[in-house]
């Protein structure tokens, strides 16, 4: 991969908080920065910039007397290594009136959102950018934009099928899962945005079996070998034998099985109420698992984000491009007051440049 090649970051529901923590990114950990193109709205990011700065001169009033963050726009992805320091460079990929009311749910802040992420996506796998960082987005504000948007219920599900197009695939041809990571934890789901019904349902031996081998294929090429796989159970106790149910004994040990066949290091099922704690890495001990498999979306996140979600980063996995995205929502209760952490998006961002390398 070409190291030269910037990294971009879609600006998010822009009457959220992800313009303002990506903002304080660039006024916080500029190293960290470099290289690094946001892809949005330039008033929106002009507003946000001054919001960070005005913040940090509250908090700091001596240190922070000489800050300053400019926003330039930027013609084509290529002129980002002109952009100097103090200063963001913001390829403008959607356009907004004027900047949107803070913690307004709008189909105008849902279409530029979704305009960014596709910009975003097509940049990176058409061999422009080494990967994308995604601040997050509202997905009511996605729905109200209509269109093509309205049928996508997040990120994943848009990246998967700006994948496909590429490719030239049906979407079901292209897998995707998501990854929930923080420096303790790592957690795979095998279903994402469904109710806890569909979620239920989708536990079958091939979504299982996919699973493993997605998650398999994704982490041997960031940990230079086979990832320990933790398996966690569908049910209480991973069914207690049959007792509590048996999806464990029909589905999940066979696919766990079949995976081992093909040299997958999966183990399982467990008792969902403790695998994750056998996994993980505190203190200086390597868990016993690199990731958990989690059967549904809460099962996997709430032990993630409850270990606290400024470390958190969203993975997706199986794209034919790199994307990650911060642990946690577009936060309106706080949206414009100044108060957003920037430190999720920039685990994120290192992520990614790990995961680039």
């Amino acid at each position: 991969m070409n190291t030269a090649l910037p990294f971009l970051i879609t600006m998010g529901d822009a009457a959220g908080i992800g313009p303002e923590i990506i903002a304080k990114a660039f006024l916080e950990a500029p190293a960290d920065m470099v290289g690094c193109i946001v892809v949005g709205d330039v008033a929106v990011m002009r507003r946000a910039a001054q919001l960070a700065v005005s913040w940090h001169a509250k908090q700091d009033p001596v240190n922070s007397r000489t800050q300053t963050l400019a926003v330039a726009e930027l013609a084509n992805l290529a002129d980002g290594p002109s952009v100097p320091p103090h200063c963001i460079g913001v390829w403008q990929s959607c356009r907004l009136a004027a900047p949107p009311a803070y913690s307004q749910i709008s189909a105008e802040s849902g279409r530029a959102a979704a305009e960014c992420i596709v910009a975003a996506a097509r940049a990176v796998l058409s061999g422009q950018a080494r990967g994308m960082v995604t601040a997050p987005i509202n997905k009511e504000a996605l729905a109200a934009a209509g269109g093509e948007y309205a049928r996508f219920p997040g990120h994943t599900e848009m990246l998967q099928a700006q994948a496909a197009a590429f490719l030239g695939k049906p979407v079901a041809q292209v897998p995707v899962r998501m990854m929930l990571a923080n420096p303790e934890l790592k957690t795979v789901l095998v279903s994402i945005h469904v109710s806890l019904r569909e979620a239920i349902e989708a536990v079958r031996f091939e979504s299982v079996l996919e699973t493993l081998q997605i998650t398999h294929s994704a982490l041997s090429q960031v940990l230079g070998r086979a990832p320990k796989i933790g398996v966690a159970g569908l049910n209480p106790h991973a069914g207690e034998g049959g007792l509590f149910g048996r999806e464990e004994i029909e589905i999940i040990a066979p696919a766990i099985a079949a995976a081992r066949a093909a040299g997958i290091q999966a183990s399982g099922p467990f008792a969902p109420d403790t695998v994750f704690m056998r996994a993980r890495a505190k203190d200086g001990h390597v868990g016993e698992f690199d990731v958990v498999l989690a059967m549904y979306h809460d099962q996997g996140l709430i032990p993630v984000k409850y270990m606290g979600v400024e470390q958190g980063v969203n993975v997706t996995l199986g794209l034919p491009l790199l994307r990650t995205s911060p642990d946690h929502g577009t936060a309106f209760d706080i949206a414009g007051s100044g108060q957003a952490d920037a430190a999720s998006l920039l685990a994120a961002i290192r992520m990614a440049r790990t995961m680039a390398c």
